[in-house]
């Protein structure tokens, strides 16, 4: 979950995550035949199996190609096959990152079983290539390291152009305040395509900046575009000053003071951003006007989830609100976890 920072982590820029306590196991045994089979208990059909010496990029179709890339991404690293069963509490398209928590989960058990090690981040960074260069999904680089790093009671500030991570306190129930997700079940298929052409969009400006990526810019700097590229990299200037602000805030233990920070990220990635979708301002508004003291959506957009920041005392009409504004809208309350670990 992605507290704060949307659409700054391709521009090298500051994220705010942390790892929920929604999780994907993945129980693992070796094999020695070079063949990888994958159950999901999610799925009704039967397992998927592929061979190690004919992986390559955009040669295994479906969710089973996540976890193949994993074992393309450990290739020469003593993987000699496995037998792989999944089992999920991640709510698919709901913007929660799943597909970082499989491929971290599924690296993370084929390197056991091959005896190896890898640290944590370079962990993160191998789930990564299965996802963006196995899979060809457009990511940065936030996700992984959310799912991997996370620590209970704790938000990671990560700068996505060093990989430097602080965990900073982030332990709403401390300060009688609740954070819920609001999943609006709603995934629009503009989507994928249109974060392709937002990433575009901000190495456009950039360039036409003269820098290597809009992490570089500044107020000044949006002088100097116009139309649609201005939009775009308004919202990451602004964004990256909002993580820091945030981070500061939490520092100073001043959690209610993240909530306006929170709203103004809304209506960045609603105006400027243009990634929202009528159901996430729904049900950001009805946050807002129940008495959350911040709301915003969170993900990639286009659907999914939006997050909203609470007093306790509040809580009951928020949800009672949301549900009156979307009545699909599943409702769950956000704690901050640990990361990618053995659990037997």
């Amino acid at each position: 979950m992605n507290l704060i920072g949307e659409h700054t982590d391709y521009n090298d820029g500051w994220v705010l995550p942390f790892a929920i306590d929604a999780e994907i196991v993945v129980a693992a045994a070796s094999r020695t035949d070079g063949v990888l089979r994958v159950w999901s208990l999610q799925e009704e059909r039967g397992p998927a199996e592929v061979r190690l010496d004919g992986l390559e990029p955009g040669g295994v179709e479906g969710w089973a190609a996540f976890v193949a890339g994993c074992a393309w991404a450990l290739q020469g690293g003593g993987v000699t096959g496995a037998d792989l069963v999944l089992s999920s509490t991640v709510p698919l398209g709901a913007g929660l990152s799943s597909s970082a928590a499989l491929t971290c989960a599924t690296t993370a058990a084929l390197l056991e079983l091959a005896g190896r090690e890898l640290e944590p981040i370079d962990l993160a960074m191998t789930a990564r290539s299965a996802e963006a260069d196995f899979v060809g999904a457009p990511i940065g680089v936030m996700d992984q390291l959310a799912s991997v790093l996370g620590r209970a009671g704790h938000a990671l500030l990560i700068d996505t152009r060093t990989i430097e991570v602080e965990a900073i306190p982030f332990d709403p129930p401390e300060h009688r305040c609740v954070l819920l997700i609001l999943d609006t079940k709603v995934q629009h298929q503009v989507g994928s395509g249109a974060y392709g052409e937002r990433r575009a969009a901000c190495e456009a400006a950039a360039d036409r900046l003269g820098y290597s990526s809009l992490r570089e810019a500044d107020q000044e700097d949006l002088k100097r575009l116009d139309g649609m590229l201005l939009r775009r990299a308004r919202h990451v200037v602004t964004e990256n000053a909002r993580v820091l602000a945030t981070a500061d805030r939490l520092r100073e233990r001043d959690l209610l003071g993240v909530g306006p920070l929170m709203s103004a990220s809304h209506v960045s990635l609603r105006d400027d951003y243009e990634v929202s979708a009528p159901e996430l301002d729904a049900v950001v508004d009805a946050a807002l006007a129940a008495g959350a003291v911040g709301a915003r959506m969170t993900g990639a957009g286009f659907g999914g989830s939006a997050i909203a920041l609470m007093k306790e005392e509040d809580e009951g009409a928020v949800r009672e609100t949301v549900l009156a504004a979307l009545g699909e809208c599943e409702i769950l309350p956000a704690v901050a976890a640990d990361g990618a670990r053995r659990v037997a």
